[in-house]
């Protein structure tokens, strides 16, 4: 197997074709909306992917005080690697059909454990070749537990003792009318942001034909949100999924060392003992 240590956050559906047999593809799709993506898999997906279920395979069952998908306990993630055919050298290539805003969960998960991994640029948009319908059955890995990296991990009660403080610079990579609260989605227990939290929706990571944006637009753009200076950088969304494209995003820039607040807006905006913020944050 090639070396893909230096793997790229995300790699085209070229370098896919070229290197389908020496990585594990995954089809990830989840909706918002509930619509099932094992349903969608299993009407076409890429030759060889497995599924994992963001809801079940790359989360915790939900709660008030985790939020609506906490991280996997280390023995619970090795598992569902193992049995969809993931091993401790593998490497990963993750897809989705929303412009890897659902695929960059998986993908940083794997990352902040030391495997190699990305997601396809474009989504499954970009697949050009033939698909595959029903499931498929993979060969369980050989897959070690590994504790999450508590440095890259912000829980609500850290969260809440540096609002405000502009050397931690807290993202919100939902859309900026859910940041606002003038359109919350149904998810939202209440409208609005994280006080002090910047706006920095997912979809302004990507290029106009919808791939991830240059390392150096995606630079020009945390920085001018602060994140030159910050000691700290933390992304939250609604529930810790669309968050991860926000980091992915900033390591594809060049800052190392982002870190993900897992309970997100469904831990914090349903604690009404938190303060919310709500329109557009003074610059």
């Amino acid at each position: 197997m090639s070396d893909h240590r230096d793997l790229p956050v995300a790699v085209s559906a070229d370098w896919l074709r070229d290197n389908r047999d020496g990585v594990v593809v995954v089809d990830s799709r989840w909706y918002l909306d509930g619509r099932s993506g094992r349903d969608a898999y299993r009407a076409g997906h890429v030759p060889g992917a497995v599924f994992a279920d963001v809801d079940t395979d790359l989360a915790a069952p939900a709660s008030a005080q985790d939020g609506r998908h906490p991280l996997p306990s280390p023995t619970d993630f090795a598992a569902a690697l193992k049995r969809l055919g993931i091993g401790d050298d593998s490497t990963v290539v993750v897809y989705d059909d929303a412009n890897g805003s659902v695929a960059a969960r998986m993908v940083w998960m794997l990352r902040a454990l030391g495997t190699p991994a990305a997601f396809l640029d474009g989504g499954l948009a970009e697949w050009t070749g033939e698909l595959e319908t029903g499931d498929t059955t993979p060969e369980p890995g050989r897959r070690t537990a590994r504790p999450w990296p508590q440095e890259r991990i912000v829980h609500t009660d850290a969260v809440a003792s540096l609002t405000g403080d502009p050397a931690h610079l807290l993202l919100d990579a939902r859309a900026h009318c859910r940041y606002t609260g003038e359109a919350p989605a149904p998810v939202d227990a209440r409208p609005g942001h994280v006080p002090g939290a910047r706006s920095a929706e997912w979809q302004g990571n990507l290029d106009e034909r919808g791939l991830l944006a240059a390392p150096e637009v995606l630079r020009a753009r945390f920085s001018a949100l602060g994140a030159d200076t910050a000691a700290t950088v933390t992304a939250y969304c609604g529930s810790g999924v669309t968050a991860c494209h926000d980091l992915l995003a900033l390591e594809h820039a060049g800052y190392a060392g982002a870190r993900l607040y897992p309970g997100s807006w469904s831990r914090w905006g349903g604690d009404p003992s938190l303060p919310v913020e709500t329109g557009d944050r003074a610059q």
